[in-house]
């Protein structure tokens, strides 16, 4: 901790952080100064980029819904073929009588 706060004493670090802090943050936002002289064509266009909008948000839905069946679909199928494993494992090794009395270990 002690050398995150040394390393951000130098000027030029502390310029670098605020120049990256202010980018990511005009990144989030999504704020363009050049977009000011384009408010009226935004306006004109807010009805067509809210419909492609939600068109956009109804695919990501529908890709994460198929994600999550086939994440539920592989862990079922895992657990299935774990169980057949097991019970292949467990009639492996489970004492055959017949055997034992053929051989004559037991009477």
């Amino acid at each position: 901790m002690r050398e995150i706060v040394r390393s951000l004493r130098s000027p030029r670090r502390r310029l670098l952080l605020l120049a990256l802090a202010s980018i990511s943050v005009q990144a989030i936002a999504g704020d363009d100064p050049s977009n000011s002289k384009n408010d009226a064509k935004k306006e004109a266009h807010g009805a067509s980029s809210s419909s492609s909008g939600s068109m956009v948000v109804g695919v990501l839905l529908v890709i994460v819904v198929v994600i999550l069946v086939s994440y539920f679909l592989y862990k079922l199928w895992q657990k299935k073929k774990r169980e057949e494993q097991y019970a292949r494992l467990l009639k492996l090794f489970e004492e055959d009588d017949e055997l034992e009395v053929e051989l004559g270990l037991r009477d």
